[in-house]
């Protein structure tokens, strides 16, 4: 029998996009046995949305994605390789959807190897319908009256255009 696979794929959720969900999905189906969504608290993004909107939005979205693979949604304010241990995870997700990401990425893997050897960061390439996608360019768009229908799901769109006009 193999080992309980615990994985974390850490992000701001920004909103939640549809590229995060694809990442969320493919590592649910295909790598762990439980998956920890780990929305950061405290970043210097000046996020749109609080943390607990953030994971307000990330567990009503995971709701969608079938399977036996646990998901938990929680929020982390510390070193991702510290809230990796206290999470008894062995594995970091992230995602990457330039060339541009990967530089950025690798430096972060290459230091959270460093900071514990015994955690892998593994990469999942964003799917070719979503490698253009960040939140940030969908929390622009929405700024200044584009169509973001494509990028978020409709209840994401809904709670960005509530957030947005008031």
């Amino acid at each position: 029998m193999s080992a309980f696979r615990v994985g974390i794929y850490p992000g701001t959720f920004d909103p939640i996009t549809n590229g995060h969900m694809d990442i969320i999905s493919r590592a649910a189906r295909h790598m762990v046995d439980k998956l920890i969504v780990g929305v950061a608290e405290n970043i210097g993004k000046s996020p749109l949305f609080s943390a607990e909107e953030r994971v307000e939005m990330v567990t009503t979205e995971i709701q969608s994605i079938n399977g036996d693979t646990i998901i938990e949604v929680v929020t982390f304010n510390n070193l991702l390789t510290d809230f990796a241990v206290s999470s008894n995870a062995t594995m970091l997700i992230r995602g990457l959807r330039a060339v541009s990401d990967f530089e950025y990425e690798f430096q972060m893997a290459s230091m959270n190897s460093y900071l514990k050897p015994d955690i892998e960061t593994v990469f999942l390439m964003a799917s070719d319908k979503n490698q253009f996608i960040s939140s940030g360019l969908v929390k622009e768009i929405a700024k200044l009256g584009g169509d973001i229908h494509q990028f978020v799901s409709p209840r994401v769109n809904k709670t960005l255009q509530s957030k947005i006009s008031g």
